[in-house]
């Protein structure tokens, strides 16, 4: 059973990744739903949520892009229609089908890529495929959130009347403004518009002669607003229209809700469904900032994380343009436990902060920052003692504190759990707190526990030699300067550099020799002991660093001597090839030479003839040996050509492509100009320029001379712009 307490996560920092992660949420129920993330104790829930996370990771790098998963929650209306005979709003009504079409689109396009996103597919594929909600919608609202005419019968007869009798009222108020215009009963404004009904601005001398009703004056009292009496009658009309015109509106959309309430827990899944993808989207970018990755999980009991960063000191320090030292740690049966020690600022505690945080994450569905080849098996427990815990509250101290912690660490390691502890022993007498250390160490390591824990205790660093299961190791410090390196050796254990960091600021040297003859000579002898083996081992790597530069440069210069060798030989061939053909020559001449004398001697022609071809026949049946080799040899050469020349074109296309592209998202950029008839333009993907005779609805006539064309002005780029 997965038990990882929120103090362990508060004391690893893992609050912070989650405020990190809400931030990189669209929506504002990703938001909330983000600070519930917390280790997930079925290991398939967690290996799916990890694979969801990797393969969202992979879209940003290539060309089928996750579609946009952004919506508004719909809480508020699916607690709406759990009540009978309820009505949504408009809105509501809205932000159901846009997340009806979004939950669709997902469907649609995972489905089609669900070779390259298995686990995505899988998880939208759970969820029914519905149309008919939307499309419901769509026949009652339209896209500017208006309900339609043609919603019902009633509505549209309805909305025809009330057009009618509006355009009645119109025409009879026109008719009473010019007729009390000419008789000058009216103020200069003529009219006004009061309770949404037109009225006219009659002068309050005049009032009693203008027949209508009295809607009110100005505060000056200047001018009363009257609605003449004709157009009364047709206002009473109107106002019981759209009455009806309100009734019906509200039957439409009740009828709407009661045709989409039965399919509210599948709204509901669909909004837990794109929250989920939110969230993961929200992971991924995360793991994007800080180059995670997935490791690879194992059933070994092993955790071998290479190059591992901290997550938020890595994010911190990149925003700073900082460096942050990468970690290799390895823990597995035959090395459970790690005793770090050394000097204070050397990394000590961020290590172990590195260990704890990375493993939550995990084992809480997020990649993390460590290199491909790393490898981690889960705890069921994550036990944590990490900084200053001093209980106010409790009345307790730092160590009573502790104490109370050790007891819970016993009560419930095993081998299944991972603990990590800062300053093991510390807060009470070095000699008594180092020892009662040394016995909670034993019982861990006993049980099989895994661990980590930083130290300045000896006697914690001897058990950790003596037992075969754990091992010493130390923050690296340049013996020198005493400057930290950030660098984890493990097999050795560290020396806390006391009286080296002493002297060297600033502290009189008879002071620190003072100091030395106050405590046991065997503790500053094993302290000297662990000083000179870290100086030995930074002098080791150092010529180690120094033997494989020269080790590179002698292969460098073996590769560059074998190069020289291989071209020399070459030339040596070619000269054999050449004094071997010469040699032929000479050989082939002392023949016919021999052919020339004989029949110089003897006058007979038939013996030459016979002579010369059989040295002819002989030489030519050489030479087609020679050839088949030669022809067979060029054979290879040219198919060898050919893939070569069809790689580079491949790689020339591919680089034209991008350059297309890039241009393309240059261009896209840029504010696109306002076009003129007479305008030179060409297409962005074309050379011709034609000139534009006519624009029409973002639409533009190209006259290339000889042909015309139509084409939108979204696909045009401006060469030259028409002069005045």
């Amino acid at each position: 059973m997965l038990q990882i307490n929120q103090k362990t996560l508060q004391d690893l920092e893992f609050p912070t990744v989650l405020d990190h992660l809400s931030a990189r949420c669209n929506t504002e129920l990703g938001k909330k739903s983000v600070a519930k993330i917390a280790p997930i104790a079925d290991q398939e829930a967690l290996l799916g949520a990890l694979g969801q996370t990797s393969e969202y990771l992979t879209s940003f790098s290539n060309d089928n892009r996750i579609p946009n998963h952004g919506f508004d929650a719909i809480n508020d209306d699916l607690k709406l229609l759990k009540i009978e005979n309820a009505v949504l709003e408009v809105s509501g009504f809205r932000r159901i089908a846009a997340l009806c079409d979004t939950v669709l689109v997902h469907k649609r396009f995972l489905k089609k890529f669900k070779e390259y996103y298995p686990l995505l597919f899988k998880l939208s594929d759970a969820l029914d495929e519905n149309k008919a909600i939307s499309e419901e919608i769509a026949k009652v609202i339209d896209k500017f959130g208006e309900i339609r005419d043609d919603a019902s019968a009633e509505l549209k007869h309805i909305r025809q009347q009330i057009n009618e009798v509006r355009s009645k009222i119109n025409s009879s108020f026109n008719g009473a403004l010019q007729r009390y215009q000419a008789a000058d009963f009216l103020d200069e404004i003529r009219e006004s518009v009061v309770e949404n009904r037109r009225v006219l601005a009659v002068k309050a001398m005049h009032r009693k002669k203008v027949r209508g009703t009295v809607m009110g004056s100005s505060k000056t009292g200047s001018i009363v607003y009257i609605i003449p009496e004709a157009t009364l009658g047709h206002t009473r009309e109107l106002t019981n229209l759209e009455y009806d015109e309100k009734e019906e509106l509200r039957r439409i959309l009740r009828e709407l809700a009661n045709f989409i309430r039965p399919f509210a827990p599948l709204l509901s899944d669909y909004q837990d469904y794109l929250t989920n993808i939110d969230i993961t989207a929200a992971k991924a970018k995360y793991a994007a900032e800080m180059n995670a990755v997935l490791p690879g999980i194992n059933q070994e009991r092993q955790l071998y994380l290479k190059d591992a960063y901290h997550p938020l000191l890595y994010l911190t320090n990149k925003r700073k343009n900082e460096k942050t030292w990468p970690q290799t740690i390895e823990l597995h049966p035959e090395n459970r436990i790690i005793v770090i020690s050394g000097p204070n600022a050397g990394g000590k505690s961020i290590t172990l902060k590195t260990i704890g945080l990375l493993q939550v994450m995990l084992q809480s569905g997020l990649l993390i920052p460590v290199h491909e080849r790393s490898s981690v098996c889960l705890f069921d427990k994550i036990l944590t003692d990490i900084g200053d815990n001093q209980s106010i509250e409790n009345h307790l101290s730092t160590y009573s504190y502790r104490l109370k912690n050790m007891q819970r660490f016993l009560k419930k390691c095993d081998d299944r759990t991972l603990f990590l502890i800062d300053e093991f022993g510390t807060g009470s007498d070095p000699e008594l707190g180092g020892a009662l250390a040394e016995a909670f160490l034993e019982v861990f390591y006993e049980r099989g526990a895994y661990g980590v824990i930083t130290t300045h205790y000896a006697n914690l660093k001897l058990l950790a030699n003596e037992l075969p299961h754990m091992t010493n190791a130390n923050m690296q410090f340049d013996g020198r300067t005493l400057e930290p390196t950030f660098k984890l050796v493990l097999g050795e254990a560290g020396s806390s550099f006391t009286f080296e960091v002493a002297q060297k600021n600033g502290i009189p040297y008879s002071l620190i020799n003072k100091a030395k003859k106050k405590i046991d000579r065997g503790k500053v002898r094993f302290d000297a002991t662990i000083s000179k083996l870290q100086k030995q081992r930074n002098r080791m790597e150092k010529t180690g660093s120094r033997l494989q530069e020269e080790e590179s440069k002698a292969r460098e210069e073996a590769k560059r001597l074998e190069e020289l060798n291989a071209k020399i030989k070459t030339k040596l061939e070619n000269y054999q090839e050449l004094y071997d053909h010469n040699q032929r020559m000479v050989h082939l001449g002392n023949k016919v030479n021999d052919a020339a004398e004989k029949y110089f001697l003897d006058g007979k022609k038939r013996p030459l003839i016979s002579e010369l071809l059989r040295i002819v026949e002989t030489e030519n049946s050489k030479r087609k040996k020679t050839n088949a080799k030669q022809a067979k040899a060029k054979k290879a050469v040219k198919k060898q050509v050919a893939q070569e020349l069809e790689k580079k074109i491949v790689e020339v296309r591919k680089e034209k492509k991008e350059k297309r592209k890039k241009a393309l998202q240059q261009e896209k950029s840029k504010p696109r100009p306002v076009f003129k008839v007479g305008d030179r333009v060409r297409l962005f993907d074309g050379k011709a320029v034609g000139t534009i005779d006519k624009l029409e609805k973002n639409k533009a006539v190209v006259n290339y001379g000889l042909f015309t064309t139509n084409v939108g002005v979204e696909q045009l780029e401006l060469v030259e712009a028409k002069t005045k």
